[in-house]
């Protein structure tokens, strides 16, 4: 019988299946910090994210790499350690809590993780493909002593086809070699520094999320594209397959249902579109009746995709898509909003950076990452602009089943905050930053590979390619860039940095209270990309005892909510002058950062719900269409 997505989602094998630890479970344990999540006690080497990793691309036989590695931390120069240092839960980084080591790794030095692995017999003469859906930051993988592939890039994935290295039988030796040079100003590293202060966090070092194996066929499925056209009620596919001949057919099933928040839900969708195409070639499926996406009726469709040679099936996979469009409208008033399903929508949601004190980068369990989701939602937001960090798929997944708009940042290059940064007038391109041609080549690298691996997410609605002047360069020619990589999406040039008449956003900051400096006067759809920060350092609560900081403090719930009130009324006065989005920071705190709406630990929201709702609620409506 034919699974749904929720289902297959729901799938996990037991390390056993594939992965064999050579070490001792007992001699595991969280590294000391001064706070945890309540997940934390959940984590332990039999369950690290045991989770299905891709949900936009479902295989059925598949088994993860997750548990316990061994690991060593010598001179970068230095050859393979004779020795390990100890072990390590992958897939927390080695500075965090959960990873059981909390160690800094500092860019003279390499990182080393080994384990072993066997393959299943059912698997034979299928080739083996190796998983890595983020290493931070440069990765070399050994199969069997060999070198197998290495990567850049600390927050795309990657795989290896360890087919070619792999003993005929027995278990499979799997090792990498990383290194990072965080804040180095060559790389992307967002908010982590190797000296924590302020609003710049602990590192991040090596594998951050889920590592994992599957069997394919020869000719097998790479990837596909999903793009919706809401206005003609279609989808437009092009699956992609490696190994495949000219004579190979794709077909593809567009279905209703069968995807969702439940993995409980009922088996057997209806087909509401087919088609059959080679390879490479893009196709359109139509939809009688269509159902539109949105975080009020977020509403997915499944797509199974079937790689054929003559009448054989050599290869499926199962994902979803969604039929959504983002795009500029202009309100009954004349004002450029920012438009869904072609109708002015007003999107309001907080700042989210992603961190966690046992995880760092990396929440405990899916649970916790879809709890912070969870949240947003029951507070009365729409949006999410998720913060010079890229999450693992699975967030992105619970964004489009639980229907949430996001914003998506590009992670900035580290050591490179500045530039002029006035958002009082627009900017002369010598007001960028002059980057080093590797770190320019990095940024279009990485970015490039950020949109396409993030593309066929609905929930997504913008791109962010610059937070605030930091690593800002060369603005025009990077907005074309991003335009030629996905020409769908609405793109933000830059969230409160150097202003540029490019791009479809004017995006202004204004800390403490909600305010807009300067506009674009007509020129683009103007949002407030940041305000708020109102703090409020709860005790017990902390992640570290003093040096704690908000942009303005309070000592109470109640107080934070009579502040975020009053706020929330300046707010609803420039929506009426024409401001199309707001952004709150944030949603909770982050380490010395105190100006959340829960604790860093997740343990206290500071506003009562209920009331920050309504606030929240009545905000949105504001806006008039």
């Amino acid at each position: 019988m034919r699974k749904t997505i929720a289902a297959a989602l729901a799938l996990t094998l037991t390390v056993a299946c594939g992965h064999k630890s050579t070490v001792d479970p007992a001699l595991w344990a969280p590294a000391d910090i001064p706070i945890q999540t309540p997940w934390a006690a959940e984590v332990s080497p039999a369950n690290a994210h045991p989770e299905y990793p891709r949900p936009q691309m479902v295989r059925e036989k598949w088994a993860s790499l997750n548990g316990l590695w061994n690991y060593a931390v010598v001179p970068a120069d230095a050859d393979k350690p004779a020795e390990w240092d100890g072990q390590i839960l992958v897939p927390f980084c080695i500075e965090s809590s959960l990873s059981g080591v909390g160690q800094r790794v500092s860019a003279d030095e390499a990182l080393w993780y080994s384990t072993t692995f066997k393959v299943p017999s059912s698997w034979k003469k299928q080739r083996v493909m190796l998983h890595f859906e983020a290493v931070d930051w440069a990765a070399e993988v050994y199969v069997n002593d060999q070198l197998a592939g290495h990567h850049t890039g600390g927050y795309t994935a990657f795989s290896v086809d360890a087919t070619p290295y792999l003993k005929k039988r027995g278990e499979q030796k799997l090792e990498l070699r990383v290194v990072d040079g965080t804040n180095n100003g060559e790389q992307p590293c967002g908010k982590q520094v190797t000296k924590p202060n302020g609003i710049w966090y602990t590192p991040v070092t090596g594998i951050w999320q889920s590592v994992w194996m599957e069997p394919v066929h020869s000719a097998a499925v790479t990837s596909y594209l999903a793009v919706p056209d809401v206005d003609a009620g279609a989808v437009d596919v092009t699956v992609h397959a490696d190994g495949a001949a000219e004579s190979d057919q794709v077909e593809i099933w567009l279905r209703e249902g069968g995807v969702g928040y439940s993995p409980e839900k009922p088996e057997g969708t209806a087909t509401v579109a087919f088609a059959s195409v080679a390879p490479g070639k893009t196709v359109r499926l139509t939809v009688a009746d269509p159902k539109l996406w949105s975080p009020e009726s977020p509403f997915l469709y499944e797509l199974e995709i079937r790689l054929k040679q003559g009448k054989k099936v050599v290869d499926e996979v199962r994902g979803y898509t969604a039929l959504r469009k983002t795009s500029e409208v202009v309100d009954s008033e004349g004002y450029k909003r920012l438009g869904l399903n072609n109708e002015p929508y007003f999107q309001y949601g907080p700042l989210d950076q992603g961190w966690w004190p046992d995880g760092l980068y990396t929440a405990p369990t899916d649970e916790a990452l879809k709890f912070d989701l969870e949240k947003t939602k029951e507070f009365g937001f729409n949006m999410i602009r998720k913060h010079i960090k890229i999450e693992p798929a699975r967030w992105y997944y619970w964004c489009d089943a639980l229907g949430i708009v996001v914003w998506q940042d590009m992670p900035s290059i580290g050591g490179t905050r500045g530039g002029r940064w006035e958002m009082w007038k627009w900017a002369s391109p010598e007001d960028d930053r002059q980057l080093t041609e590797t770190a320019q080549g990095t940024y279009y690298k990485e970015w490039g590979e950020i949109i396409a691996q993030l593309r066929n997410h609905p929930c997504i609605v913008a791109w962010v390619p610059f937070n605030e002047a930091w690593s800002q360069f060369d603005t025009e020619k990077v907005v074309e860039f991003t335009r030629s990589c996905d020409p769908t999406r609405l793109i933000n040039s830059a969230s409160g940095g150097n202003s540029y008449p490019v791009g479809d956003i004017f995006d202004s900051h204004n800390y403490p209270n909600p305010e807009m400096k300067f506009t674009s006067g007509g020129l683009q759809i103007d949002v407030l990309g940041e305000y708020g920060g109102i703090g409020w350092p709860v005790e017990g609560h902390l992640w570290q005892t003093d040096k704690n900081w908000g942009y303005i403090e309070y000592q109470s719930g109640e107080d934070v909510l009579k502040q975020y009130t009053v706020y929330a009324g300046q707010l609803k006065d420039i929506i009426g002058k024409g401001v199309s989005a707001a952004v709150y920071t944030q949603t909770t705190d982050v380490e010395g950062e105190v100006n959340g709406l829960m604790t860093y630990d997740r343990k206290i929201v500071k506003m009562d719900a209920e009331r920050l709702r309504a606030v929240n609620q009545d905000v949105i409506a504001s806006m008039k269409k």
